[in-house]
Parts: structure tokens; C-alpha cells; sequence
């Protein structure tokens, strides 16, 4: 019994342990929170802070803008020339080629001449022969005057003489004409260039015969080209001479500056739009025939005004806006707008009033930002 006894001492005292150690387990996963460290405390309470990029900002300064009208056509050259067959003969040679430079007056085909030389010839000895006739003609009439006047011939023979004379100098003139209408043929034979320029074409090889008019060269010069563009009847009242035209040409990077010349005074069949004529300088002969080119002729325009991106200008129910930065924050700023335009390749607004330059502007639509946020606006890469 006493062995029994102490056995059952034992389990009891591991149990009351074994309950303890529940119980202290329990009571600490059931106590409440300790509050958060004091530091944890400060970094939950700071104001959060957006960050832009330079790109998405932009600084309020003095620029042009100018409202514009899109056109679009193909260059032409101002000067050109073909150049034709006068005369019908056989072409012997042909002095120039393709993409060739000519000067005005320039020989650049010779047709074979042999028969011009003899009609020359001939029209030649004609008008000698008439020469003659009119120095015979000449000494009768004057010897008949002398008679005349002794009274050694009658009037009448006197006025056979007289008329001799001026049928002798009719036949001089006829044939002083002829030899001049031979002459600017045998001339023909040899074809110069009208203006200066390149060869643009050439139709015609040596040995082949041409007749009046048959198309020989084509002769366009470079330094000044033309944009003919189409112009809706709705917009044409707000074209005049003189007024800018910037010009894109494809294929090429730069931008040409050209100026409207003429407005054709009818529309056209069918689209009835109205042709208007634009001339762009070409020193260098970048520009060649044919090129397209989209411009933008140049309205209105605005010199040191304050414009702004228009994804920068927003509007809501109370009116037009713009977020800027001033102190390291964001304001919401009215501002009151004009005219929009371009500005290079950049469609703006202009802002009458309410900003003032110099001020950090928000360029990127993003979305409603909360008046008083704190911002920054990180510096460029190549600062970094």
C-alpha cells in the first residue's frame, strides 16, 4: 500500500506541473499588444512625396507660336525648259546627258545642216542678182532725170525708170527676206539650252530624224522649286502672297522655309479646291522634282508669349487649369487661354493670364493630384 501511495503522490505533483506551464502558455498568447516602438511611430505619420521626372516638367518661358494650316504636294521647278526640234533634219550629235549641268545659250544638239547651207546658197545669189538689177536700175533712173530735166527725153520715159528702180529694190527686199528665212533655218540646226540648269531628260539619240517639235532635252533648274498644294474653299480666304510656310520634305531631315507666291484665282474641277503656289529657295539643290512635301503655312502667329504644352493645360467644372510647383509643392493654378498653335513640332496653348514665367508647370496628363502634396522633380540622368 505504501508503494501505491507514492506512485500516486508522484503523478500528482506532474500534473499540477504539467497545468502550470499550460496555463502560462495560454496567458501569454492571450495578453494584449505592447504599443509600437516610438520611432515606428514618426515614419507612419510623414506625408508621402511624388517624384517627377525633368521630361514631365516644364518651365513657363517666352516662346513663338503660330497657328497653322496643313498643306501637302509635290515639288516642281520654277524654271523649266524643253527643249524642241525647229526644224526637220537628222541629229548628229547630242552634247549632253542625263543629271548634266548647261548654261543658257549652251549648244546641246546639231542637226545635220547640209541642206539649209544650200538653200542659203542659194537665197544668196538671189539676193546678189537683185542687187545688181537695183544698181542698174539706179544709174537709168538717174541718168533719165538729168535728161528729163534738159528736156532730151519725154516724162514719160523718165517714170518707166522710176519704176524699174523701186520693182528692183521690191526684189532686193524679197530677197534679203528669203535669205534671212533660210538663214535662221540653217541656224536651227544647231539647238542651244533657253535657261541654265540640269538635264532632267533627253529623248533623242545621233542618226535618228526629228521633225518640227519633236521633244529633244528637258532642261529644269534647281534653285528655285514650287510646292503646289490644294487648299480647301473654306480655308482659302485666310491665305495671302507673302505668307510662311514651314516644309517637311521626305526623305529628308531638314526643314525648308519657303513663302506663298500666288493663289490660283479659280477651283479646281471636281474637288473645288483652290491651287496654291509656294516657292522654296534651293541653293544646294537638295531638293529635286517630284519630292513630296507636307507644309504648314503659318496663319496667325505670336512672338515672347507665355504657351504651354497642351497636355499640360487641364479644365474641370470650375474652369481651366494647370498644376505647378512652388516651396516643394503642388498648386492647382486657373489660368485663362488664347489662341493654340505650334511651336517647331509641339502643339501649345498660350496662357493670357495667371501664371507668370519662370513657373514649374506639370507637363504630363496624370490624372487628378491632390493640391499641397509634397514633390520633387529628380535631376536629369547625366546629373546623377
Amino acid at each position: 500500500m505504501s508503494k501505491k501511495l507514492g506512485r500516486g503522490l508522484i503523478l500528482l505533483i506532474l500534473l499540477i506541473v504539467a497545468g502550470g506551464v499550460v496555463w502560462g502558455l495560454m496567458h501569454r498568447s492571450t495578453a494584449p499588444a505592447k504599443p509600437a516602438a516610438p520611432a515606428q511611430a514618426t515614419v507612419a505619420a510623414t506625408p508621402p512625396t511624388l517624384e517627377f521626372l525633368p521630361q514631365e516638367v516644364v518651365t513657363a518661358a517666352p516662346v513663338e507660336i503660330r497657328q497653322t494650316l496643313a498643306l501637302s504636294g509635290s515639288l516642281r521647278a520654277v524654271d523649266m525648259a524643253t527643249v524642241k526640234a525647229r526644224v526637220p533634219a537628222d541629229v548628229r550629235q547630242v552634247l549632253v546627258r542625263e543629271g548634266e549641268s548647261v548654261r543658257a545659250g549652251q549648244i546641246v544638239v546639231v542637226t545635220d545642216g547640209t541642206e539649209y547651207e544650200a538653200r542659203v546658197a542659194q537665197a544668196r545669189g538671189n539676193l546678189d542678182a537683185a542687187r545688181a538689177q537695183l544698181e542698174i536700175a539706179t544709174k537709168t533712173r538717174d541718168n533719165n532725170r538729168v535728161l528729163v530735166e534738159k528736156g532730151f527725153i519725154s516724162r514719160n520715159a523718165f517714170d518707166n525708170a522710176e519704176s524699174q528702180y523701186a520693182a528692183a529694190e521690191a526684189n532686193v527686199a524679197a530677197a534679203r527676206g528669203a535669205m534671212n528665212i533660210v538663214q535662221k533655218s540653217l541656224n536651227d540646226t544647231v539647238i542651244r539650252t533657253p535657261i541654265s540648269g540640269l538635264v532632267a531628260a533627253r529623248y533623242v539619240q545621233p542618226g535618228e530624224k526629228v521633225s518640227p517639235d519633236n521633244k529633244l532635252l528637258d532642261i529644269v533648274n534647281l534653285q528655285k522649286m514650287e510646292l503646289e498644294a490644294a487648299v480647301p474653299t473654306s480655308d482659302i480666304a485666310q491665305i495671302v502672297v507673302g505668307q510662311r510656310v514651314s516644309l517637311h520634305i521626305e526623305g529628308l531631315l531638314e526643314t525648308f522655309d519657303g513663302k506663298v507666291v500666288r493663289v490660283n484665282p479659280s477651283t479646281q474641277v471636281g474637288s473645288r479646291s483652290v491651287l496654291v503656289y509656294v516657292q522654296v529657295a534651293n541653293p544646294k539643290n537638295v531638293l529635286r522634282v517630284g519630292m513630296f512635301a507636307e507644309a504648314q503655312l503659318v496663319l496667325k502667329a505670336k512672338q515672347g508669349i507665355l504657351a504651354l504644352p497642351q497636355s499640360a493645360v487641364r479644365k474641370d467644372s470650375q474652369g481651366t487649369f494647370v498644376y505647378t510647383i512652388a516651396d516643394g509643392q503642388l498648386n492647382k493654378t486657373p489660368v485663362t487661354v488664347g489662341i493654340d498653335g505650334r511651336s517647331d513640332d509641339e502643339y501649345l496653348t498660350e496662357i493670357v493670364s495667371g501664371l507668370d514665367f519662370g513657373v514649374q508647370v506639370i507637363r504630363t496628363d496624370m490624372g487628378n493630384l491632390q493640391t499641397g502634396t509634397r514633390v520633387r522633380v529628380a535631376a536629369p540622368a547625366a546629373a546623377r
